[in-house]
């Protein structure tokens, strides 16, 4: 981890002002055809039909049962959809779309190593780079410092997706306008303290949507059919979810993957941990409803104690 005062200098940066983190690792695609967007209608949870150029949305792509395959942003650029995932989720969605796009006009394209992605996260980003709509996968072309960069609005800041070559000339022009370059760790506290799932790390094929709080983001329940869509709205409309994803208030830190327990039965399973400056120690996990928040559990076989709580923090 960094050092106390760059930790709090990072932290500092994307909760007071921009900070600025390199994520080209992400995986990157793009769809282009006539019929890229019905085809990817049918295979994800989000209405990507009503998009048009310049919108975006946020969808998972699931197995035939409902489980998770991997998460993905979807943005309408005109002349093709650009498809961010997370890198431990990029095959899988190049293979669904290889496998099911036979007779669909929809060409796969990658651009992992092609195209860099910038994050711009603060309040002070549109200080930084401004003239991009307020709502969140909206997207703008722009140009800093003569760099073209495609500019996506996050829930967090700003988005920046430029040709790989321009990196370096993107992150200088990025600095000479205020950006603040910050460690993942502070953008990681960030996403626990908000209680945003991240798959691959709190998410894998055994999670549907709803166990994970992301219905309202990234499911559709008026759109088509589409692959796992049964199982997802028989829970929405008719279930329970037996898990839930919960924050836990940590006593001290603890380890990713530990067992959460209550009363000895184990209940849970920790997949994220931060030391956060405003909450202390704090960490997501997927908690049976059995314990719902206010429990108060243990936490790996250290003596560590936890409460669970709502999220965000």
């Amino acid at each position: 981890m960094d050092s106390v005062d760059t930790a709090m200098t990072a932290y500092r940066a994307i909760t007071g002002a921009c900070g600025l983190l390199d994520r080209s690792e992400r995986g990157k695609l793009a769809l282009t055809g006539g019929d890229a967007k019905s085809f990817l209608q049918g295979q994800v949870t989000n209405d990507v039909e009503r998009l048009t150029e310049g919108d975006g949305c946020y969808a998972a792509f699931l197995t035939p049962k409902g489980k998770m395959l991997g998460d993905l942003r979807i943005l309408d650029a005109g002349d093709e959809l650009v498809l961010d995932t997370e890198r431990v989720a990029l095959q899988p969605l190049f293979n669904m779309i290889r496998r099911y796009s036979v007779g669909y006009d929809a060409q796969l394209h990658k651009r992992t190593l092609e195209r860099g992605l910038m994050s711009l996260i603060g309040p002070a980003c549109d200080e930084v780079l401004g003239h991009v709509p307020r709502t969140e996968h909206s997207h703008v072309a722009v140009d800093i410092d003569g760099v073209p960069i495609r500019a996506v609005r996050t829930d967090v800041g700003i988005d920046l997706f430029f040709e790989s070559a321009e990196l370096e000339r993107a992150r200088t022009a990025l600095e000479r306008h205020g950006a603040l370059p910050v460690s993942e760790t502070a953008v990681e506290c960030l996403r626990i303290e908000r209680g945003q799932p991240r798959y691959g790390v709190d998410l894998d094929d055994t999670v549907i949507p709803q166990e994970a709080g992301l219905n309202e983001r990234a499911v559709s329940f008026t759109k088509g059919c589409y692959v796992g869509q049964e199982t997802v709205a028989r829970l929405h409309y008719r279930g329970k979810p037996n898990r839930h994803l919960r924050g836990l208030a940590l006593s001290e830190t603890a380890v990713p993957g530990s067992e959460v327990r209550s009363e000895e039965r184990v209940v849970g399973t920790l997949t994220s941990a931060a030391d956060s400056p405003r909450f202390g120690w704090i960490g997501l996990a997927l908690v049976r409803r059995e314990a719902p928040p206010g429990t108060t559990v243990a936490v790996g076989d250290d003596g560590v104690r936890a409460e669970i709580v709502e999220l965000p923090f």
